[in-house]
C-alpha cells in the first residue's frame, strides 16, 4: 500500500488537497469517489513514485503523431456518439482504436485507453498525448468528468472545432486572391526599386529639371533601400524578436492579449467568441448539476487570454463571497449590459442554466455575423491598400517622365 497525493473538488465546489493510502492509483481514485470527492489530479507520494513511472513507461511513451483539426473533430465527434450510445469510456476508446481505416487517431485512442486502464482521469490521460489536446479542451474535459456531462461537453467542442475550422476555411479563400496581388505588388516595387527607379534617375538627372517632390522622394528611398537593405533586414529582425520576448513577460502577455481585443474588426469577433463559449460551457455545466463557482473555476482554467482569466478569477471571487453572477459580472466592468440584463431574469426565476443558454445562443448569433462581416471586409481592403501603394509609385514615376519631357519640348 502506497499514499497518494490528491486534489479534488466536494459538491459545492470546494478544492481539497490531502493524501491517501491505496493499493493503487485506481484504487485512490476509487476511495475518492467513495467519500463524495471527484478527483482531480491523484500522484503517488514517496520513494514508489519513481517505480510507479518505469511501470507507466511500459504502456507507452512513443512520441504521438499530432492530429490536424479534421482529424481531431473526427476523434471528438465518434466518442461523443460512442458515449452517448451508452458505451464506458474505456470501450468507445477501444472502438476507435480498431477502426479498419490506418490513422494517427489509432495510437492516440489506444495511448489514451492504456491511461485509463492505469486509473487516469480522461482529462489527464489527454495531457499525456503531446501537444494534439491544447489546455482548453483538456480543462473542458475534466468539466465534463466532473458534471458527468462528458458527451454533451464533446458536443460542444465538436461544435467549436467545426466553427474554427469554417472560420480558417473562408478565412483563407477570402485572402487568397489578395495575398496573391499583394505578393505581386512586392516583387514588382522590388523591381521598380532596385532597376527601374535608378535607371529613371540617371535619365532624369541629365535633363537638369528640378524633379516633383514625390518623384524626388521615391528616388530616395530606392537609393536607401540599395544601399542598406542588409541594414533593413536587420532591423526588422531584431524588432520582432524583441517584440516576441516582450509579450513572453507577464506584463506584455497581459497588454496583448488586452490590446487584441481591441484591435478593429478582430477585436469583436474575439470577444463574441470568448461570450460564446463561456456562456454555453458554463450553461451546461449547471445544468448538469456542477455548482456555478465550480464552473467558474473550471472556465478560468481552460481560458488561455491572460486578461480574460484575471476578469473570471475577479468574477469567480465575487460569487464565492455570495455575489450573484450578474452583479459580478457587472462590478468587473467588461461584460456587455444585455448579457448582464439576461442573467438578472434568469436569477429571479431561478433557472440560471436556462438564461445561460440564451445569453449563448445570442452570442452565437452574433459571434457568425461578425465572423462574415470579418471575411466580407478583409478582401476588398487589402486590395485597395496594394492599388494605393502601387499607385503612388506609379504616379511619381510618371510624374518625373512628364516633367522631364516638358522641359525638352520647352528647349
Amino acid at each position: 500500500m502506497a499514499d497518494f497525493s490528491y486534489k479534488a473538488s466536494n459538491a459545492s465546489g470546494t478544492v481539497t488537497t490531502g493524501t491517501i493510502a491505496a493499493n493503487s492509483r485506481s484504487d485512490a481514485y476509487r476511495l475518492l469517489r467513495n467519500q463524495g470527492l471527484q478527483p482531480m489530479s491523484v500522484s503517488e507520494s514517496g520513494g514508489s513514485a519513481t517505480a510507479t513511472k518505469k511501470a507507466s513507461a511500459t504502456a507507452g511513451n512513443d512520441p504521438l503523431p499530432r492530429l490536424n483539426t479534421t482529424q481531431l473533430l473526427y476523434f471528438t465527434e465518434e466518442l461523443a456518439e460512442l458515449l452517448e450510445a451508452g458505451l464506458k469510456l474505456e470501450g468507445a476508446l477501444k472502438v476507435i482504436e480498431q477502426r479498419q481505416e490506418k490513422s494517427g487517431v489509432q495510437p492516440i485512442a489506444a495511448r489514451l485507453r492504456q491511461r485509463v486502464r492505469d486509473g487516469f482521469s480522461f482529462s489527464a490521460a489527454l495531457q499525456d498525448c503531446g501537444k494534439t489536446f491544447d489546455p482548453l479542451y483538456c480543462n473542458l474535459v475534466a468539466a465534463g468528468e466532473v458534471s458527468g456531462a462528458l458527451p454533451q461537453i464533446l458536443k460542444r467542442q465538436c461544435a467549436y472545432l467545426t466553427l474554427i475550422g469554417d472560420l480558417r476555411r473562408r478565412v483563407v479563400s477570402s485572402l487568397l486572391y489578395p495575398a496573391i496581388v499583394f505578393s505581386s505588388a512586392i516583387v514588382l516595387m522590388f523591381v521598380f526599386l532596385t532597376f527601374l527607379v535608378p535607371q529613371l534617375s540617371v535619365l532624369l538627372g541629365k535633363t537638369g529639371q528640378k524633379l516633383p517632390i514625390i518623384t524626388r522622394i521615391l528616388i530616395s528611398v530606392s537609393e536607401f533601400c540599395g544601399q542598406w537593405w542588409w541594414a533593413i533586414f536587420a532591423f526588422v529582425g531584431i524588432l520582432i524578436l524583441s517584440a516576441r520576448a516582450a509579450v513572453r513577460t507577464p506584463a506584455g502577455q497581459d497588454w496583448w492579449h488586452r490590446s487584441m481585443l481591441d484591435f478593429p474588426v478582430v477585436g469583436p469577433v474575439l470577444r463574441a467568441k470568448f461570450y460564446a463559449e463561456m456562456l454555453q460551457t458554463l450553461s451546461t455545466l449547471v445544468s448538469n448539476g456542477v455548482a456555478l463557482l465550480q464552473g467558474l473555476n473550471l472556465m478560468t482554467s481552460a481560458t488561455m487570454n491572460v486578461f480574460l482569466k484575471d476578469l473570471l478569477m475577479k468574477t469567480s471571487a465575487m460569487v464565492g463571497e455570495g455575489s450573484s453572477l450578474a452583479t459580478a459580472l457587472r462590478r468587473v466592468g467588461f461584460f456587455p449590459p444585455v448579457l448582464m440584463d439576461i442573467l438578472t431574469v434568469g436569477e429571479q426565476t431561478g433557472d440560471i442554466a436556462t438564461a445561460l443558454e440564451r445569453a449563448a445562443k445570442r452570442f452565437d448569433r452574433d459571434l457568425t455575423t461578425r465572423i462574415s462581416h470579418l471575411t466580407t471586409l478583409v478582401q476588398p481592403a487589402i486590395i485597395l491598400l496594394v492599388a494605393l501603394f502601387v499607385g503612388i509609385v506609379a504616379y511619381s514615376m510618371i510624374a518625373g517622365i512628364l516633367t522631364s519631357v516638358s522641359s525638352l519640348k520647352s528647349r
